[in-house]
């Protein structure tokens, strides 16, 4: 039987990055995972998702392109030829995983895990031992109880991704982060789109304006979107919500993901009060000693780069350099649609509820240069602060690049600067980040474009 210091159960953002970090601490590691390598994010979610929403914009950007003197002729979308583009990208990042293992000399073994005892695991029928193990098993697409799912033929983001043809009718049941984005990537490819959401609205975590800017972006792409649907049955070919038949002859079921529990229950792990997820002390260890747990197992924020660092301060905490836990507030969370959306810490309404002397500014885009010039007008960028010592309490930027853009903010936080800094930063002209000063600007009284 084979010893390692660590062994981590999943070779997903969380689980990968972590057994590197154990191995450049100089420990024995080896990572087990039953599926793919890379996890949900690589395979069937964030990199494959973003290459489908890269052809949305291509293709975006050759309309809009027509209205301005570009005179182009779109003569076929070949489908095929694009998912093989996305499954190029996918290996590619396999293979530098697979490369990044074997360059720290970490043991990858495929097939499921399943615990012997706390310290031993069994898999495909040998048994290895670590002094530590990680539980980084990551979730799977919750499909909801419909009257009738049980019948149809739908997909999940798991299988999602694996089709080859463009359906004509998409009908997609949910209204969160993916479901909206992949929404996103399919009409410009010309498919007819329905967004269904149980829930008062779609994208319900979002800053309320950014889903505005969002929802009207989609209509008028000609994606219908259906709100606080009370879903009456699905059949093979249409959803029926109160009454109104959608037909399709694709449907996505995208209402969320929930965690795999399995190896946890074959311990007896504590759960949260909830009995949803890992229960996990400040240093993602659960109550057995032995065993930790990272990302979507344990909860919060079910983001790749949250579970990546998650896993970093396990390691941390294991081999005795703890530190802190994450900082939700200093999270990124991010919209990949066209506006982006990109946000970080407290929400105007928790602000409110926080801090006393709350100050809230926004300044949209519309009146700078670059957006004007490039046709992005679109959006707008929110700071969130408090008058007595001037903290970044939050921050919104609905826009062009947003994503990126975001970290400008983001990094100032976390030097411990706060808006003065940011009011005294000089940025280039002319540059959509230049409406981030303008914003700093205008929380002292003295923005000038505002």
């Amino acid at each position: 039987m084979t010893n390692y210091d660590l062994i981590v159960i999943g070779a997903g953002p969380g689980g990968y990055v972590a057994a590197i970090k154990a191995a450049q601490l100089g420990k024995k590691v080896a990572v087990v995972e039953k599926n793919k390598i890379g996890g949900t994010c690589l395979n069937v979610g964030c990199i494959p998702s973003k290459s489908y929403l890269q052809h949305a914009h291509w293709l975006l950007s050759l309309e809009e392109g027509k209205k301005h003197g570009v005179d182009t002729t779109l003569n076929a979308i070949d489908f095929p030829k694009m998912v093989d583009r996305k499954n190029g990208v996918v290996q590619t990042l396999q293979s530098g995983i697979h490369h990044l293992f074997s360059s720290n000399k970490i043991d990858y073994i495929e097939g499921e895990a399943s615990f012997v005892s706390p310290t031993t695991l069994e898999v495909s029928g040998k048994q290895i031992a670590a002094d530590k193990v990680l539980l980084a098993t990551g979730g799977k697409p919750f499909v909801p109880p419909i009257n009738g799912i049980e019948n149809a033929h739908y997909d999940t983001t798991d299988t999602f991704f694996s089709i080859t043809e463009l359906p004509e009718k998409l009908v997609v049941i949910g209204g969160g982060i993916i479901a909206v984005e992949l929404a996103f990537a399919m009409k410009p490819l010309g498919v007819d789109v329905t967004l269904v959401e149980v829930a008062k609205d779609i994208l319900l975590t979002e800053d309320p304006e950014a889903r505005k800017i969002i929802k009207k972006k989609l209509t008028k792409m000609g994606i219908s979107i259906t709100t606080s649907a009370k879903i009456d049955q699905v059949t093979e070919k249409a959803v029926i919500v109160d009454g109104k038949t959608f037909p399709y002859d694709r449907l996505l079921v995208a209402a969320g993901r929930k965690p795999d529990l399995t190896l946890a229950g074959q311990l007896a792990i504590e759960l949260d009060e909830a009995k949803r997820f890992i229960q996990v002390n400040d240093h993602y260890q659960t109550s057995v000693p032995t065993v930790y747990a990272i990302g979507d197992v344990i909860g919060g924020y079910q983001l790749a780069h949250v579970a990546s660092h998650e896993g970093i301060r396990a390691v941390e905490a294991m081999f005795g350099t703890a530190k802190f836990p994450v900082d939700k507030t200093s999270v990124p969370r991010c919209l990949y649609t066209s506006p982006e959306v990109a946000s970080f810490g407290l929400s105007e309404e928790e602000a409110k509820e926080q801090f006393d002397d709350v100050v809230v500014k926004s300044m949209a885009f519309s009146g700078n240069g670059k957006a004007i010039a490039s046709m992005e007008t679109d959006g707008f960028v929110k700071i969130i602060s408090e008058k007595q010592y001037h903290q970044i309490l939050g921050a919104v930027i609905v826009g062009s690049h947003a994503t990126e853009m975001i970290h400008t903010i983001l990094a100032v936080k976390e030097a411990e600067g706060t808006i003065d800094e940011i009011d005294e930063m000089i940025f280039a002209h002319p540059t959509l980040s230049e409406v981030i000063g303008e914003t700093s600007n205008s929380l002292f009284g003295r923005a000038i474009h505002g």
